[in-house]
């Protein structure tokens, strides 16, 4: 069904902290339970054919998605949340909107699972996807076309932590009455960056990382604040039926209260662990947008309100059997893909999340073997230097260690 960020709250603030505890969570009209009901109904009684009391099928609305889409809608300052199944469904149902023998420019820098829809899958349906360098805005200019309609973005990006500048995409795309933008604001969460705000037509998350926050839950949401996109996306939602169960919802709708208290201690950890790390005589480069170091820092001070905890970094003449023998190491960081949860993670996109990229496409990111990508959780960031440290000496001196599983 979809849900907006108005709807039956009475109360409005302008503080994020309270609108994350607050908002589409109304105590039950019946039972005066504080926390929303998790419905499990498939179906809703009708008092006449056709007439009920907003829900009839959980596929095209459930009063646990609702409450959920209401808190997201609200956080990104949006009027409008769909929630779906996962953030690949999420993604491939925005690419729906488009019509066959349309053309899409994304970034170049796209999270591998992106990159595998666009090139092996949208490219089948008759979708046309450039991907381009926007370090420059206006190195998107040269490959805007006639039947171009949407243009995608990741800022930062996955995992190079390259930025991408909002609001001059924006006014790019909003030459044209016809081309929509979308950023995928997964790695900043609602709590440091609102792409909207900035002039983003659709904001989207993978529900499974910041959002939700505890390794439990796939899922995906899409934001705007235009009523036509948003019904021809419930259109889509409703026909794909990409949609998330009421539980997940529920534990996600969880993890949103206290997303805010999360996000400062992710960052505060980060922050922690790329000083430390641009000090090791092991490490050849720190990748963290916090730094000034980032030759984008100043453009990420200026459209967003923190860092996050993504950290990438490259391992001193690191090759593949240095970084294997680091993440090995590890005792406290998990070797894992996904990111954004409170426990830490350490991975290797080359050989995880970015494996579907070509080589040459990996080469040509910076994509190598000596990259390695943190996930800082919310442990003591004394415990996660210490951590890193000892992984970096054993990498460094070559120590043989048996991975942990």
């Amino acid at each position: 069904m979809g849900h907006d960020s108005e709807s039956d709250w009475s109360f409005r603030s302008d503080n994020f902290d309270t609108r994350a505890v607050h908002a589409g969570q109304q105590p039950d009209p019946y039972t005066g339970a504080v926390v929303p009901a998790l419905s499990l109904s498939t179906t809703f009684a009708q008092a006449s054919a056709g007439v009920h009391k907003g829900y009839d099928y959980s596929r095209s609305g459930n009063p646990t998605r609702a409450a959920f889409e209401t808190a997201v809608a609200s956080l990104e300052q949006g009027k409008h949340c769909l929630a779906f199944a996962s953030g690949s469904v999420t993604t491939a149902t925005i690419v729906n909107m488009l019509p066959a023998g349309s053309h899409l420019v994304s970034v170049n820098d796209v999270y591998g699972g992106t990159f595998r829809y666009f090139t092996k899958v949208a490219a089948s349906n008759g979708v046309d996807v450039s991907f381009v360098d926007m370090n420059d805005p206006n190195n998107i200019l040269k490959h805007i076309k006639p039947n171009t309609r949407m243009i995608w973005i990741e800022t930062p990006t996955n995992p190079t932590l390259r930025l991408v500048d909002i609001a001059a995409v924006a006014k790019i795309a909003h030459s044209r009455p016809d081309l929509l933008l979308v950023v995928d604001n997964t790695f900043m969460s609602p709590y440091f960056q609102n792409p909207l705000t900035l002039g983003a037509d659709i904001v989207v998350h993978s529900v499974t990382k910041y959002i939700n926050g505890h390794s439990d839950v796939v899922g995906g949401v899409a934001i705007t604040n235009s009523e036509a996109i948003f019904e021809k996306l419930r259109f889509l939602q409703n026909s794909i039926g990409g949609v998330p169960s009421p539980f997940d919802c529920f534990l996600a709708n969880r993890g949103l209260k206290t997303l805010h208290i999360r996000m400062r201690q992710h960052q505060e950890n980060a922050l922690a662990v790329a000083k430390h790390l641009e000090s090791s005589p092991h490490v050849e480069r720190v990748i963290y947008p916090g730094l000034p170091s980032h030759p984008q820092h100043a453009l990420a001070m200026r459209q967003s309100k923190g860092f996050s905890g993504m950290v990438s970094f490259r391992i001193k003449q690191g090759t593949l059997d240095k970084s294997n023998t680091f993440l090995a190491s590890l005792r406290l960081f998990c070797l894992a893909e996904s990111l954004g949860c409170v426990e830490s993670l350490a991975e290797l996109p080359a050989v995880m999340t970015h494996a579907s990229l070509t080589p040459e496409a990996r080469a040509a990111l910076g994509v190598d073997e000596g990259l390695i990508r943190l996930s800082v959780g919310i442990e003591d960031k004394r415990d996660l230097i210490r951590d890193l440290d000892q992984a970096l000496e054993k990498a460094v001196k070559g120590v043989k260690v048996a991975g942990k599983l």
